[in-house]
């Protein structure tokens, strides 16, 4: 596969910004070899600049659910970009999808848009320390919430990509509030509440996609909202990924366990920046200008984002059938690419959750940070190569999750299962 006006992208790209990218993960450091510069999606493609073409796993890191260039989403976000593209001033677009998520998630009671994941686990989390008069927090190793100071210690895929588990220039007095948990280990968060008496909240992705992909035992969160119960901490669900790609109606759903509050942003927003936090009425009235806890945004509930956040969010409600079908074809793709690693003596682990999934080249289940970073790194470097010069798009680092669109079709799915057949029968 030539991919030589890729190499020549990249080559400029690194002298004019840092690393040649803009998100680290995307600089396919973990994997080796050169980005790939994209010139265009359709559906469940991407083609690059040298006009290559792949079947897209990626979907932009998860909120493509329709795939790209989804004609109703574009749409939506061409009427809207005629109207103006900022106002600085409500919108009834706002309104419109706020009610719409509401009405989809159980504890979602009251909602405030911003223009990032990160943005919306930094408000929510300075929110839960408003609401509780509390400073200390519970993060999970493996867990990433976006690159704010306190939420980078152990923070999943971004940093242990690049094998740094925190960053520099986050001084002590940031973190020290942040008490870091095991994942799927109640006693190590019984522990953190030995040791303070100052939580204020406990965030955690309930379907960690950034880890790999990596579910919370059911079990697990329900003895979490109980801690959370007795200690009057409250629990923050960060489904910032998940929102929406593993069911229409979020992890509560599907684990039984209500959140206190809820961070979402990525399919939310049908491709475009977004983010999102809510829950309990009585937390949210602490966030200005109802209440003392401050937050704003210049671009928060911006039109264009609204208007693809409402026409993504709609078709999902009205086909909510299609996440059966998603989880299906997910479920065919990881047997396919399982047998093909069974017959090739590949010790090899899978998971999916609606249209997420995830892999491993592990010999034991992975319920954790720790068992996660126990794969094969080199295996699975050897794998992302050699499915890319078959033109199969994964995500260049082992713990990132995939992710199957509308867009992503049968045919697509066989033709991958030959692929890892292929490649798997080399590594």
């Amino acid at each position: 596969m030539n991919t030589q006006l890729s190499q020549t992208a990249f080559s400029e790209a690194q002298d004019l910004i840092p690393g040649g990218v803009n998100s680290p993960v995307r600089a396919f450091s973990s994997v080796g070899g050169t980005p790939i510069f994209i010139d265009k999606g359709e559906g469940g493609y991407l083609i690059d600049i040298d006009n290559n073409k792949y079947i897209d796993y990626v979907q932009s890191w998860g909120p493509l659910i329709f795939g790209h260039a989804d004609e109703s989403i574009q749409k939506a976000v061409i009427d809207a970009v005629k109207k103006g593209l900022s106002f600085g001033a409500p919108t009834l677009a706002e309104t419109r999808l706020a009610k719409l998520i509401i009405d989809l998630l159980p504890s979602m009671e009251k909602i405030r848009f911003v223009s990032s994941g990160t943005e919306a686990v930094m408000s929510a989390i300075r929110l839960a320390r408003g609401f509780t008069g509390r400073d200390d927090i519970i993060k999970f190793e493996g867990c990433y919430h976006g690159h704010s100071d306190c939420l980078l210690v152990q923070a999943g895929s971004g940093m242990i990509t690049f094998g740094t588990p925190s960053s520099p220039g986050v001084p002590a007095d940031f973190t020290k509030h942040t008490l870091l948990a095991k994942y799927n280990d109640i006693q190590s968060v019984k522990k953190c509440f030995a040791d303070s008496k100052d939580i204020a909240c406990i965030i955690i992705e309930p379907i960690a996609g950034n880890m790999g992909l990596v579910p919370a035992d059911k079990d697990f969160l329900a003895e979490l909202r109980q801690l959370c119960d007795e200690n009057g901490t409250l629990l923050i669900f960060d489904e910032v990924m998940s929102g929406f790609r593993a069911t229409l109606r979020g992890a509560e759903d599907i684990t039984g366990t209500s959140p206190d509050l809820i961070t979402m942003g990525k399919v939310i927003g049908g491709g475009m920046p977004v983010g999102a936090f809510g829950g309990k009425k009585e937390i949210m009235a602490m966030l200005s200008p109802e209440g003392p806890v401050y937050q704003a945004g210049t671009l928060s509930g911006n039109p264009v984002a609204m208007a693809a956040g409402l026409a993504a969010i709609t078709k999902l409600k009205d086909k909510s059938i299609l996440y059966g079908i998603l989880e299906n074809r997910a479920i065919r793709l990881l047997e396919g690419m399982s047998e093909a690693a069974t017959k090739n003596g590949l010790a090899f682990q899978t998971d999916v959750r609606g249209s997420m999934f995830g892999f491993f080249f592990n010999d034991k289940p992975v319920k954790n940070f720790e068992d996660a970073c126990n794969s094969d790194s080199q295996r699975f470097a050897a794998f992302h190569k050699g499915m890319l010069e078959e033109g199969i798009y994964f995500a260049c680092s082992m713990y990132e999750t995939g992710f199957i669109s509308t867009a992503t079709t049968d045919e697509m799915i066989e033709n991958t299962i030959v692929a890892a057949k292929k490649v798997m029968a080399k590594i």
